[in-house]
């Protein structure tokens, strides 16, 4: 059985990864692996992490492009820039960025 961890990093916050360069701001966090296993046997074995760990999806953005990644929570750091992430749907999940964090948009439910 696989031990839960609680997650380091929270929705709304920007973070970056720790090997690759890209940066973006948190929308959803899954408490372990929770993709499918072709994603995950598409990462190279000796760079692979496993599974028992927070998994978080960002709104993503390197220098060319802006896309949405599915990062484990050991290739994550977080973004200590200050710059506001420039992705497209930030707008559409959270209110404006203040202080290196997005406050995720109240969801109004009937």
């Amino acid at each position: 059985m696989l031990k839960q961890r609680d997650a380091k990093f929270q929705i709304g916050q920007v973070v970056r990864h720790r090997v690759f360069p890209f940066r973006g701001v948190i929308f959803d966090v899954d408490p372990e692996y929770a993709n499918t296993e072709e994603w995950w046997n598409s990462i190279p074995a000796e760079v692979r992490p496993t599974r028992d760990q927070p998994f978080y999806h960002l709104l993503a953005e390197n220098e060319e492009t802006e896309y949405v990644a599915y990062v484990s929570e050991q290739n994550l750091v977080s973004d200590e820039s200050g710059k506001p992430v420039r992705h497209s749907q930030v707008n559409a999940f959270f209110d404006p960025e203040t202080g290196g964090q997005y406050k995720p948009k109240a969801v109004v439910q009937h």
